[in-house]
C-alpha cells in the first residue's frame, strides 16, 4: 500500500494476463477517493471490470488419433491443431458470443465461432500465428437502465515451427565382426534438425524409453558410431530419433565371432562336402550303368550255327509253299533238330589221321 493524501487510499494489484503464449504478469493501480476522511475499520464495495479477453494459445499434432502437444512445434504434411483457451474463472463471459479471426502468417486467414482450427502445411519453416477474440453479450445499463451491446477483444499470438517427420533411419556398416575388433556404423536419418539421437547395443532389441541409453544432438542428417565388443555372441543395436514433432525407432543384429574364427571358413567348408558327396553319387552311378551295358552285350552273342541259318531261311520259304500243316509238322521237327545240334556244337569232333 502506497502512501495517499487524507480521503485517498491507492492500492497496488498484480494482473495475470494470459494474452501471449506465455503468461506475463503486469501491475495496475487501483485508486479509491472518498468525499471525507477515510478511517480505521472502514469498508467500500469495489466494482471492476476486465478491458480485454485473456486466455492464451495451444498447438496440438493429431498422431494415431490422438492429439500430442508438442509445445510450438508441429511436422510437415501432418494435421495440426491450434485452439485458443478462454481464462474465465468468475464466468464473466458466460453469455458472451465469440468470434475468432486467424492469420496464420503464410497469407492465410479464417473466421470462425470454434474456439479452434485445423491445419494441413507442407511448407517447412517458423511462422507467427495471430488470433484477435471478439466477445459480445447483451446487459442492462448502469446508468440509463437500457439493454446495451457490450463488446470485449483480446489479441494474442504464438509461434508456430513446421518441421519435417522423422521418415526413416538407414543403418550403414557390417552385421558381422569379432572379438576385440572396432565396428564402425553409420547412421542416415531422414528428418529435420535438431535431431535427438539415442543409441543402445545389448543381446536383444528392446524399445529405447527414457535416457537409458547414449544421447546426442546432431545438427545434420548423418552420425558415425564405433563399439568394440569384448564376447562373442548376438547382439542389437536400437536407435531412436526424434526432432521435437515426431520419434522413430531401428534395430540393426549384429554376429559377434572369436578371434581367428572367419564366417567364410564354414562356407568353404560347406562348399567342400557338398562337392564330395556329389562326386561320390555321380561315380557310384556311373559304375553301375557300366556293369549293365556289359551285362546285355555279353546276352547278344549268337552261338547257332551258320548251317542253321540257311536251314531256317529255307524252311521259312518252304512254309509258303506247302500247307500249313506241312509247315507246322517241319516247323516242329525243325525245333527239335536245331537243339540236338546246338548241344553237340559245344562237343567238337576229333579227327582221326593215319601216317
Amino acid at each position: 500500500m502506497a502512501p495517499a493524501a487524507p480521503g485517498m487510499l491507492r492500492l497496488t494489484s498484480v494482473l495475470l494476463l494470459l494474452g501471449r503464449a506465455a503468461p506475463a504478469a503486469e501491475e495496475y493501480d487501483l485508486e479509491i477517493t472518498n468525499n471525507g476522511p477515510i478511517t480505521t475499520g472502514a469498508q467500500a464495495t469495489v466494482h471492476a471490470s476486465l478491458k480485454f479477453i485473456t486466455g492464451n494459445l495451444t498447438i496440438a499434432q493429431i498422431e494415431d488419433s490422438r492429439f500430442i502437444t508438442r509445445g510450438s512445434s508441429s511436422s510437415t504434411g501432418a494435421v495440426t491443431r491450434i485452439s485458443f483457451c478462454l481464462h474465465d474463472p468468475s464466468h464473466y463471459f458466460k453469455s458472451a458470443s465469440f468470434v475468432y479471426n486467424w492469420d496464420f502468417g503464410d497469407g492465410l486467414y479464417q473466421i470462425t465461432k470454434e474456439p479452434f482450427v485445423y491445419q494441413n502445411s507442407s511448407t517447412m519453416g517458423n511462422r507467427t500465428v495471430h488470433l484477435k477474440v471478439i466477445a459480445e453479450w447483451e446487459q442492462i445499463g448502469s446508468i440509463i437502465r437500457e439493454r446495451e451491446m457490450v463488446q470485449k477483444t483480446g489479441d494474442f499470438t504464438t509461434a508456430l515451427a513446421l518441421l519435417d517427420a522423422v521418415k526413416s533411419i538407414n543403418v550403414v556398416g557390417s552385421r558381422e565382426t569379432h572379438v576385440m575388433e572396432n565396428l564402425s556404423l553409420s547412421l542416415h536419418i531422414n528428418g529435420t534438425p535438431p535431431l535427438a539421437l539415442c543409441w543402445l547395443i545389448k543381446s536383444e532389441c528392446i524399445p529405447l524409453e527414457g535416457e537409458k541409453c547414449h544421447l546426442v544432438v546432431i545438427n545434420g542428417s548423418c552420425y558415425n558410431l564405433s563399439h568394440t565388443f569384448s564376447d562373442a555372441g548376438q547382439y542389437c543395436l536400437s536407435v531412436r530419433v526424434e526432432n521435437g514433432v515426431t520419434m522413430l525407432q531401428t534395430y540393426h543384429e549384429i554376429k559377434v565371432w572369436p578371434t581367428g574364427i572367419h564366417p567364410a571358413f564354414f562356407v568353404l567348408l560347406c562348399i567342400a562336402l557338398v562337392s564330395m558327396m556329389l562326386g561320390l553319387v555321380l561315380y557310384t552311378t556311373f559304375r553301375s550303368n557300366t556293369q549293365q551295358k556289359d551285362l546285355i552285350e555279353v546276352a547278344d552273342f549268337d552261338f547257332s550255327p551258320l548251317s542253321d541259318k540257311n536251314l531256317s531261311s529255307q524252311s521259312e520259304s518252304g512254309c509258303n509253299q506247302i500247307c500249313c500243316r506241312s509247315c507246322f509238322l517241319w516247323s516242329s521237327q525243325e525245333a527239335v533238330r536245331e537243339s540236338h545240334e546246338l548241344l553237340h556244337s559245344f562237343y567238337k569232333p576229333v579227327k582221326m589221321y593215319t601216317v
